[in-house]
């Protein structure tokens, strides 16, 4: 049974800039009339960019060959929404952290929350399309349970309809299994793997399989998926700090001894922020004033509340 989330990430703001330069007021031309927004249909087909396709098949295998391939597991996927198709842009895994069995997966929706904050700075665009899980065993269509939990959480998305992908591993190889498969206009397999892609909107009582293609693209977060273990770790945190803190950028660096996180929070003085690494369990906290860095000796675990300790000391000295 798969576990709600909400979409977190906040609109857009538009951003004007003026010119201080006088130029002739040019000739009145006709006003184009304005674009009708047209309402969204029910989804006919589903187009997932080549990347994020391989990071489904991919991290599925990995995952069957690791000591909890009995269990499922899973993708959030996002992207473009369009008027009758929608365009798969980027995965969020389920994590290390799931509650996961035999007949169940319960995603980590605090790291997802993050996660989605951190891809949007990327494309703005981007909304919560669907959900991609595995049984373990040959059912290749969405349980009863899943269906309860479905059909409550399409109210939140876009066109009150969702995009659900069942992987299983029981596909009957045929050639040698190198080249992936469209057997079916709704069904992808790799292998022994097989992905069967449904649509499920408000008013439906059951799915329907929809048509799946492929594009040239990226899987905008792949990157994220290598200090995904950093995410959920401190996802609590950086979500407070999300909310309570204008301005909160991320960004992926050179760590030590592999990516990891950086986050900015700005601070009122021009030039100046308290900027925070995250690299595993290691946590470093540095004052950035004018270009200048300075780290901090507080060794505190929890980094919301490390921030607060930190502005409580400049407000004192200030």
């Amino acid at each position: 049974m798969f576990q709600a989330l909400v979409d977190a990430a906040g609109r857009l703001a538009s951003e004007f800039s003026w010119s201080l330069r006088r130029v002739r007021t040019p000739a009145p031309q006709p006003i184009a009339a304005k674009a009708t927004v047209q309402p969204l249909q029910p989804l006919k087909r589903v187009l997932l960019t080549d990347g994020v396709n391989r990071t489904l098949f991919e991290e599925y295998a990995e995952h069957q060959a690791s000591d909890r391939g009995a269990e499922e597991t899973g993708w959030i996927i996002l992207g473009h929404r369009k008027e009758n198709e929608a365009i798969v842009l980027a995965t969020l895994p389920a994590g290390t952290r799931r509650q996961a069995g035999v007949a169940h997966v319960g995603f980590n929706s605090l790291a997802q929350a993050v996660g989605c904050r951190i891809v949007r700075q990327w494309d703005r665009r981007l909304t919560m399309l669907g959900v991609v899980h595995t049984h373990p065993g040959s059912m290749r269509h969405p349980s009863e349970p899943d269906f309860r939990g479905d059909s409550r959480w399409i109210r939140q998305l876009r066109g009150k309809e969702g995009i659900f992908a069942i992987g299983t591993a029981d596909n009957k190889v045929s050639g040698n299994g190198l080249v992936a498969e469209h057997p079916r206009p709704h069904v992808q397999t790799w292998g022994k793997l097989c992905l069967s892609w449904y649509s499920l909107r408000e008013s439906d009582t059951r799915y329907r399989p929809i048509d799946v293609d492929m594009t040239l693209g990226p899987d905008l977060a792949r990157t994220l998926h290598p200090i995904w273990p950093t995410i959920e770790a401190h996802a609590e945190p950086l979500e407070r700090l999300a909310v309570q803190q204008a301005g909160v950028k991320f960004n992926l660096v050179d760590g030590q001894t592999g990516p990891a996180l950086a986050v900015s929070i700005p601070l009122a003085e021009p030039e100046s922020a308290i900027r925070l690494l995250l690299e595993g369990d290691d946590i470093s906290y540095v004052l950035e004033r004018d270009g200048d860095y300075l780290f901090a000796d507080t060794q505190e675990p929890r980094i919301d509340r490390g921030v607060y300790l930190l502005l409580a000391e400049l407000a004192s000295k200030s």
